[in-house]
């Protein structure tokens, strides 16, 4: 059945922050994509080491483009992008789109965090303020190519700062990662979950293979890795001229503060 998009979806995205289109990846087109990240896989391990979780941007690397082109052409994609966000917002961005890859020998997380706030280098927090709401900016896109439960979040985050249990569960800045050196398999796994649910209102994410989730990279959210569970999962950003423009003032201030 082909995907439709819902007044659900609009809901979700706007109170929760996060929305899935479910099964909208042709299976065609998941073949040609997992072919594809088989060899990102290898790439990766190859160049960065076994618990390597990232190639990015996969346009940089000696991979065959063409099942890339095919997704950030998929109409049924483009569509929905369109509805629910304007014709000027885009699904896929060659310039920033990865794959994120399960590590080979240890689980692990990355911390807590939000992509933006208002103590990102060269934000400025009135601005930031005025801008949380702006649906032009801070929309990111993790499309799984095989069932995906990475991803946790904080629905609804995005839409304020951090709440005083927030800020108690993580006093210290920049948030900790869990402690996981020199701890066995399964503690490594324990920890990470444990971490996973330390923050309060956090939920997984579970995406089937050939699901597109779009959230706001404002709200809070980790990823938790365990190298028995295959990853290779699209990574992106869904941009503007807008975001664009707020990325490009943001780097001009970092440059001019060091």
């Amino acid at each position: 059945m082909a995907f439709q998009l819902s007044d659900q979806h609009i809901d979700e995205y706007h109170t929760r922050g996060l929305t899935v289109f479910r099964g909208i990846l042709p299976s065609s087109l998941l073949r040609d994509l997992r072919r594809v990240t088989d060899r990102a896989r290898e790439i990766a391990r190859e160049k960065h080491g076994a618990q390597s979780q990232r190639l990015q941007p996969v346009a940089a690397y000696d991979l065959d483009q063409r099942p890339f082109d095919d997704y950030h052409a998929l109409p049924e994609l483009r569509d929905a992008v369109t509805r629910l966000l304007s014709p000027r917002h885009r699904p896929s961005t060659r310039e920033w789109l990865g794959v994120l890859l399960e590590p080979a020998d240890l689980p692990w997380c990355t911390q807590w965090h939000r992509d933006w706030h208002d103590r990102v280098p060269g934000v400025d927090p009135t601005e930031f303020e005025a801008a949380r709401r702006n649906t032009n900016l801070f929309n990111q896109v993790n499309c799984a190519l095989y069932d995906d439960s990475s991803t946790w979040v904080v629905p609804g985050s995005h839409l304020r700062g951090d709440l005083p249990r927030e800020r108690a569960r993580f006093p210290d800045w920049p948030i900790p990662f869990p402690e996981l050196e020199g701890r066995t398999y399964e503690e490594r796994e324990r920890l990470c979950l444990d971490y996973c649910e330390s923050l309060p209102g956090a939920v997984p994410v579970h995406l089937n293979a050939g699901d597109y989730a779009l959230y706001r990279n404002s709200l809070w959210h980790l990823g938790s890795y365990v190298p028995y569970n295959k990853r290779a999962t699209l990574h992106d950003l869904v941009d503007t001229p807008e975001f664009a423009a707020w990325r490009e003032n943001v780097n001009r201030r970092r440059k001019e503060s060091q």
